[in-house]
């Protein structure tokens, strides 16, 4: 009776093993960038990769970690931050608005969706030279170079997600007397909060590419700045320093914008990996 009161029982180890294994993908998923961190370091070291070119990432991690102990880093970065989120809020609110009219309105689709359409046919930054003659090549270049690249893809999301919902389910909601802002509330925003998400992830890699092109453009400030100004004396360690700091942010929000998605979205299965 010891023994089987002491011996964990079939369910019990059922449930644990599947909460070992989100811990085993996790450190599976490390393996691939620790190799290529190994692969890159032992090339540098060796010769195959020329310092010059591409110098070993021991000696990125030093620059980076001098930058940040003189604050230079911090400088940069909080100018970058500022812009990237004042480029968001303006993209996202420009979007939110105008998509919400274009996909809820008949009369709003067919005076703001055509002219969207034909001006996303034009790549953000091939209108730098146009900006720089409007805004000119202050800090509004920089804002308004992140608002363009964060608006097209926040506004097809929004779109498509309004237009995707299941007309019949709306008709049900104003059988059941519902009227026309709560069936937005119940039926219209719950409906579109997946393809809200995929928008705003998508806005915020578009904001930060953006942001690398527009602090390449007479700024004093920035990460792009820094870049720029590394590149001028050939300290490609320093160059390498703020690609990794874009990547990381560019990483860090998207994670923080899937974990709220999860939150959000609890009512939602979608298909796991085997």
């Amino acid at each position: 009776m010891t023994e089987l009161a002491t011996r964990p029982s079939a369910t019990a180890q059922k449930t644990a093993r599947p909460a070992a294994r989100p811990n085993r993908r996790r450190w599976r998923r490390l393996t691939t960038p620790v190799v290529l961190v190994v692969l890159w370091e032992t090339s540098s070291r060796v010769g195959v990769l020329p310092e010059e070119k591409l110098p070993p990432i021991s000696e990125v991690v030093r620059a980076g970690w001098r930058l940040a102990e003189d604050g230079t880093l911090a400088t940069h970065l909080l100018d970058s931050l500022a812009r990237a989120g004042a480029g968001l809020a303006i993209g996202v609110g420009l979007a939110l608005v105008l998509g919400s009219i274009a996909g809820l309105l008949r009369l709003g689709d067919d005076l703001v969706d055509p002219p969207v359409q034909m001006a996303r046919m034009l790549p953000h930054l091939a209108l730098v030279p146009l900006l720089i003659i409007w805004v000119g090549i202050g800090e509004s270049l920089k804002v308004t170079l992140v608002a363009l690249g964060v608006f097209y893809p926040m506004y097809f999301n929004l779109y498509a997600g309004i237009r995707d919902i299941d007309e019949r389910l709306v008709e049900a909601a104003r059988t059941c007397g519902l009227g026309a802002v709560a069936r937005i509330r119940h039926v219209v925003l719950p409906g579109t909060l997946p393809a809200l998400f995929l928008g705003l992830r998508l806005a915020t890699g578009a904001a930060w590419l953006s942001l690398v092109v527009g602090e390449t453009v007479a700024t004093q400030s920035g990460i792009g700045f820094l870049m720029m100004e590394a590149r001028e004396f050939s300290q490609t360690n320093v160059v390498l320093v703020g690609l990794f700091i874009y990547a990381l942010l560019g990483l860090l929000s998207d994670l923080i914008l899937r974990a709220v998605e999860r939150r959000t979205l609890t009512w939602r299965r979608g298909l796991q990996a085997t």
